[in-house]
């Protein structure tokens, strides 16, 4: 596994319960791969990223995109909830606008 930084993995901590053991592996060093990288924003390049690339087969995170059991959306809500709770007063007034286009 990767060194996660630690304020990273503490915010990757508060989304665990979307994930198995295995996926949230998988998650995490996806999401610091993403951040790490300079190249281009795809698997091969979170793999670099987070120097992965000779470790693990680029077919493991395509299967955690295509078949493992997480939920991008149940994810999303989450994370809005997370950020709502974290950088919101109590009780302040909030306007989501919701655009449908991938539906």
């Amino acid at each position: 596994m990767p060194t996660v930084p630690a304020s990273l993995f503490a915010v990757l901590e508060l989304v665990r319960g979307n994930f198995t053991a295995p996926t949230f592996r998988t998650f995490t060093a996806l999401v610091t791969g993403l951040i790490a990288q300079t190249g281009r924003c795809t698997v091969t390049g979170m793999l670099t990223g987070v120097g992965l690339t000779r470790t693990w087969s680029h077919d493991r995170v395509h299967a955690f995109f295509s078949r493992a059991p997480w939920s991008p959306d149940i994810l999303g809500i989450s994370l809005s909830h997370l950020i709502v709770r974290h950088l919101l007063p109590a009780g302040a007034v909030l306007t989501v606008a919701v655009d449908d286009t991938l539906f």
